[in-house]
C-alpha cells in the first residue's frame, strides 16, 4: 500500500488561503486516485476533492468548487490542495487517501480507500 503524509494545515481567518500537501511513498500507477477528505467534529468524513494520477481528472464537493483546487506533481509524488476564500465551515481535519480504481473519476466514499494519511487540522475563524 501507499504511505501518505499530509502537511500544511493551520489556523487562519475567514477569507484566507492555505495549501495542503500530501506526499506519497511508493509507486503510483495511472489508475491510482489521490483524494482529500475532511471530518469536522461530530460529523461524518466527507469527500472534498480527488485527482486521478494518470489522467489528472478531478472531482469536487459542490461547496468547495471554485474555491479549492487539487493538483499533482508527478515528479514529487505529491498532491496539493489549494484552499482559497476559506470559511468557518471549512474547519475540519483534512485527510488524504489513495487507492487503485480503474474508473474515470475519483471515487467519493471513504470506505473505498485503503491508504490514509494521519490528517492535518484546518481551523478557520470568523
Amino acid at each position: 500500500q501507499v504511505q501518505l503524509v499530509e502537511s500544511g494545515g493551520g489556523l487562519v481567518q475567514a477569507g484566507a488561503s492555505l495549501r495542503l500537501s500530501c506526499a506519497a511513498s511508493g509507486r503510483l500507477f495511472s489508475d491510482y486516485t489521490i483524494s482529500w477528505f475532511r471530518q469536522a467534529p461530530g460529523k461524518e468524513r466527507e469527500f472534498v476533492t480527488g485527482i486521478k494520477w494518470g489522467s489528472g481528472l478531478t472531482n469536487y464537493l459542490g461547496s468547495v468548487r471554485g474555491r479549492f483546487t487539487v493538483a499533482k506533481d508527478n515528479a514529487k509524488n505529491t498532491v496539493y490542495l489549494q484552499m482559497n476564500s476559506l470559511k468557518p465551515e471549512d474547519t475540519a481535519v483534512y485527510y488524504c487517501a489513495a487507492d487503485f480504481f480503474p474508473v474515470a473519476l475519483p471515487r467519493m466514499y471513504p470506505s473505498d480507500y485503503r491508504s490514509w494519511g494521519q490528517g492535518t487540522q484546518v481551523t478557520v475563524n470568523d
